[in-house]
């Protein structure tokens, strides 16, 4: 069986719960165990890596360190706390001494980190470890073509392409066309969002998310999905504003990648928050229904 040390890390606990719902709702029904690191802490983002490193990283590491001790890889489901962890992980080893400064912060806590922890995105662990051939086995409703544009953001592939290419990834694509649905040419993929620009430089970040969603209407996508929680937010919450600045008229479904897997294996809408959105995915939810699920 297929283990892993579960960060959900902040996004996951309140705004972003319907990921969070549909992460640990698919893994189960493809029986995948997800142990939630205990007591584990806000990766640190960019907020404290920007205020003083050695603070950021050393929060970072705590969860790193606890993973360690539970002898697991850990399964990072937020684009920033994916980020974030495996940033720490390249800190720690290219740097001997910031790697004994923060073991020293560590003690304080009676932990310490010596053994590099692998962090892996889900969508890495269902295509890599588990395998689409699996996954297939598993569908239950089928989803009849619904158009997808895939957006990875801006994140989970950079800098350096460990899980996918760079400039045109393709593992959500597989993931998505292995349990019915019709990935749309998206050219888009891997462009920011804007990100906490939002909330400083708000018209610069509606006009960078007019273009992501008038790529996926252009490209005849049915939703968007996404695995990126403030990606999500910034396309979907912030699409009234983008109307009206913009004089557009969007009504795009923005959901998670782990919604459409798990409509795809049978599982409930409600089960995973997918009724918590703010725009419903109509063609989605009517796939549930007719399959009475």
């Amino acid at each position: 069986m297929l283990e892993y040390a579960y960060y959900p890390g902040c996004s996951l606990e309140h705004t972003a719960s319907p990921y969070d719902k549909s992460i640990r709702a698919v893994f189960s029904a493809l029986g995948i165990g997800l142990h939630e690191i205990e007591d584990w802490n806000c990766c640190g983002a960019t907020m404290y890596m920007s205020v003083k490193k050695i603070v950021g990283y050393a929060i970072s590491a705590r969860n790193l360190a606890i993973a360690q001790d539970m002898g697991m890889q850990i399964c990072a489901p937020c684009s920033s706390c994916y980020t974030i962890l495996r940033k720490t992980n390249r800190h720690i080893a290219w740097d001997p001494k910031e790697r004994h400064k923060i073991n020293e912060a560590l003690k304080a806590a009676d932990l310490s980190y010596d053994t590099l922890v692998e962090v892996r995105h889900p969508v890495d662990i269902l295509v890599t470890d588990l395998g689409l051939a699996e996954i297939k086995k598993r569908i239950k409703v089928p989803l009849k073509g619904i158009k997808v544009a895939p957006y990875y953001g801006c994140q989970i592939v950079r800098p350096h392409g460990y899980i996918d290419d760079v400039d045109d990834p393709i593992k959500m694509d597989h993931l998505l066309a292995a349990v019915g649905a019709q990935p749309v040419h998206y050219p888009s993929k891997v462009r920011c969002c804007g990100g906490m620009l939002m909330t400083t430089q708000e018209k610069v970040a509606l006009k960078l998310n007019l273009e992501l969603l008038q790529a996926a209407v252009d490209n005849d996508a049915d939703v968007i999905a996404t695995a990126c929680p403030l990606c999500q937010m910034n396309l979907e919450a912030y699409q009234k504003k983008i109307n009206k600045a913009f004089g557009r008229d969007f009504n795009m479904p923005v959901v998670y990648f782990s919604h459409i897997l798990g409509v795809a294996l049978g599982i409930r809408p409600e089960t995973m928050g997918l009724d918590k959105l703010i725009v419903q995915p109509e063609k989605l939810n009517a796939c549930a229904r007719e399959a009475r699920i």
